[in-house]
């Protein structure tokens, strides 16, 4: 009997020895094919690298040229009647923009004219170069130089041009927000003067952009300068617009402008304003 029992346990610890070696040879067996998986993913994986960093290289390329492209923007507003009235307005607005390394030049430009019975009853402009240099992601510093000369306004022109900093508070997929600030030296000339004013003002600019929905814009420019040794003499520029994209190039406004000066000529309106459609390019 003893002989029995002996037998019977041998016999079931080789039985578990054989199923244990079986398990642990299926399992050396699954692990060395998952290493040989691993390895196979990890060589296609570097094989591929080279032209996954390739591609990034080139859209890093592509979007720096992109960015640093020259880009062009113009707005065109235009009326002309015949008949019992005889009236010619229009209106022009360009900005132009050029961009490379750390630096960047802006050219802005506005201008109307109007006329009624071939008598001119609006006639302006206004010119500003731009210059930025890049200190960081968000900050910039500028130098700006103005020009506007305004035929009904009582001045005979306005200049300015003097350092600043730009500040993008706000930089989203469909909201931007640009703030800057400037110390300039400004010279005014009145028709009613001999003289030209000199002084040193500051000027604030706020400029804001927010798509709205796929296929409507929203933007406001708002400008503040004023004489810092006289703060009650100050001027504001506010553009307000609803744009609409109906081409990859082109697009419709309907824009609302208020050109104010606080310390307007005698007989002059404080505030001039200008609603106006457009058809806008940009290239």
């Amino acid at each position: 009997m003893r002989n029995i029992l002996l037998s019977l346990t041998l016999l079931s610890s080789l039985v578990f020895a054989n199923e244990l070696t079986q398990d642990t040879n299926k399992r050396i067996a699954d692990t060395k094919a998952q290493i040989e998986a691993l390895q196979a993913t990890l060589k296609n994986l570097e094989a591929s690298l080279p032209a996954q960093l390739e591609k990034e290289k080139q859209l890093a390329l592509a979007k720096k040229k992109e960015a640093q492209a020259l880009k062009m923007h113009a707005e065109f507003g235009f009326i002309n009647t015949k008949g019992n009235t005889d009236t010619l307005t229009y209106n022009l607005d360009t900005k132009i923009q050029k961009t490379f390394d750390k630096h960047q030049l802006t050219f802005l430009g506005d201008g109307e004219y109007a006329s009624d019975s071939s008598i001119r009853t609006k006639n302006k402009y206004f010119l500003e170069l731009d210059y930025g240099y890049k200190l960081d992601k968000s900050l910039y510093l500028e130098y700006i130089a103005g020009y506007k000369y305004d035929e009904f306004s009582g001045f005979d022109y306005q200049a300015y041009t003097g350092p600043g900093l730009k500040y993008k508070a706000l930089s989203t997929d469909t909201q931007n927000l640009d703030l800057s600030s400037a110390l300039l030296f400004s010279k005014d000339k009145k028709e009613s003067e001999a003289d030209a004013y000199n002084y040193t003002s500051y000027r604030a600019k706020l400029e804001y952009s927010w798509q709205m929905l796929k296929n409507l814009k929203f933007e406001e420019t708002f400008t503040y300068r004023t004489d810092v040794s006289m703060l009650e003499d100050y001027f504001i520029y506010s553009k307000t617009a609803f744009i609409s994209k109906i081409s990859d190039i082109f697009s419709v406004s309907l824009s609302y402008k208020i050109d104010y000066i606080n310390m307007a000529e005698v007989g002059k309106a404080k505030a001039d304003k200008t609603l106006s459609a457009n058809l806008i390019a940009d290239f």
